[in-house]
Formats: structure tokens, C-alpha cells, sequence
């Protein structure tokens, strides 16, 4: 395998979700203006409008699926090659398995760096959108928004086809580690105005070292898949549904 590919895998995701999370916000703002949302308020409704959130997310999704597809094609790589085959039951249960472990070690971290940072703020809140969620139709959007969609697009560009590039150049243990600090550092922007949101990034980057275990044992994709839509699913159901009632 050449040299370059490590590299390549290492820039082409993130430069992935760049582009596209960019192409989706100005095509949803181009449907709010279509839609009669004066220019100077596009910025506040792409903010609070659950719709014009939604349209955002599925674009920048599946722009980002369609990038490694076009990234695959180019290396000559299948969907296989970057571990997503076909799944089995023992992989669905692997993942329900890993929850545990993946929040047994989240804690310890935690408790590590807090000792470490006595300033970090482990109750800061996450920006994660959705905010007037409260109707069925809403919930339900939000529901595909935040535990359908992300998991899978997320495992196939960030343990998929990253680091399956990475792993071309390096071994296992930094690839996982490279890979998790990417992922953690991708989600310090969901503090919003409070500033980078560590404590996020802490747990983005444990969910990621057990996610890339979960590939190194089952050989694929789907057992990652599962846990991090569970791990997504108790956020959803902490957030939205058991706050709210």
C-alpha cells in the first residue's frame, strides 16, 4: 500500500465534514430565503427551526456518505475494505455488550483528567441542536437526527475509512489513538458560546478507543454501529424525552 494513503485518510475525513456540513448550511439557508426568511434572519432560523435543522443534518450526512464513496473509488477500496460488511447478530451483540465497559471507562478518565484540570467543567452542557423538540413529529426527527444517522456515518468515515488509511502506515495502537483524538477534538465546537466543550471531548474520544476495539475484534463496522447509536439513544432519552416529562 503507498505511503501517501495514510496521510490522505487522515485529511480527506475531516476535510469531508467541512465541506459538506458547509454545502448543507448554505443550501438550508438558500431554502429558508426561499421560503420568505428575510437574509439578516437566516442565521437565527437555521438556529431554532427544527425543520431547517433537520434539512441540515440529512444534507450534510449524505453528502459526507457520498465523499467516501467517491474517496473509496478512488483508492480502489470496497465498502468491505473499510469494514462494512454484512452484520451479523453476534456483532449487534458485541456492541450491547461494550456499553458497560464504554461508560465504566469513560468515568475513570474522567475522574483521571479532573484530577489532573481540577477546573474542567463536567457539567457543561452540549449544543446538540433540537432545542424545541417536544411534539411526536419532533421527537421523532430529532430521534433520526441524533441516533440514527450519526452513528452509522460517523464509524464509516471515522473508524471506516480513516482508520483503515491510518493503519496502512501505522499500528493499531496509534491509528486508534490519532483516530480518537480527531473525534474528540470534532465535538469541543458543541460548547456553543460557553467555550469547547472538554468534557464532551473526553467522552467522544473513550466511546472512540472502545469503538475501534469493537472493529479490531468483529473484522467490521456494526458492533461500533450499536454501541454508539446506544450510547446516542440514552443521551436522546436523557435530554429529551425523561427531562422534558
Amino acid at each position: 500500500m503507498a505511503k501517501w494513503v495514510a496521510p490522505f485518510a487522515f485529511l480527506a475525513v475531516p476535510s469531508a465534514f467541512i465541506i459538506a456540513q458547509l454545502i448543507g448550511a448554505l443550501t438550508t439557508a438558500q431554502v429558508g430565503i426561499l421560503r420568505g426568511i428575510p437574509p439578516k434572519q437566516i442565521e437565527t432560523w437555521l438556529q431554532n427551526n427544527l425543520l431547517a435543522q433537520f434539512l441540515f443534518m440529512m444534507l450534510s450526512e449524505a453528502l459526507i456518505v457520498l465523499a467516501i464513496f467517491g474517496l473509496l473509488r478512488f483508492l480502489h477500496w470496497t465498502w468491505r475494505t473499510i469494514g462494512l460488511s454484512k452484520p451479523m447478530f453476534k456483532h449487534i451483540l458485541y456492541g450491547v455488550a461494550a456499553v458497560i465497559p464504554y461508560y465504566i471507562l469513560y468515568l475513570l478518565i474522567v475522574a483521571l483528567v479532573s484530577a489532573l484540570v481540577p477546573s474542567l467543567d463536567v457539567n457543561q452542557k452540549q449544543e446538540i441542536g433540537f432545542d424545541n423538540a417536544t411534539t411526536r413529529v419532533a421527537l421523532l426527527l430529532t430521534f433520526v437526527s441524533l441516533v440514527l444517522i450519526p452513528p452509522f456515518v460517523e464509524e464509516i468515515a471515522m473508524r471506516g475509512f480513516m482508520y483503515t488509511g491510518l493503519k496502512t502506515w501505522l499500528p493499531v495502537v496509534p491509528a486508534a489513538l490519532l483516530v480518537s483524538v480527531i473525534f474528540g477534538m470534532a465535538h469541543l465546537a458543541e460548547g456553543g458560546e460557553a467555550g469547547p466543550l472538554w468534557i464532551g471531548a473526553i467522552d467522544t474520544f473513550t466511546l472512540s478507543l472502545v469503538l475501534v476495539f469493537l472493529r479490531e475484534k468483529t473484522g467490521n463496522l456494526w458492533a461500533g454501529i450499536t454501541l454508539h447509536a446506544l450510547k446516542n439513544f440514552v443521551a436522546f432519552m436523557l435530554v429529551f424525552v425523561l427531562h422534558a416529562s
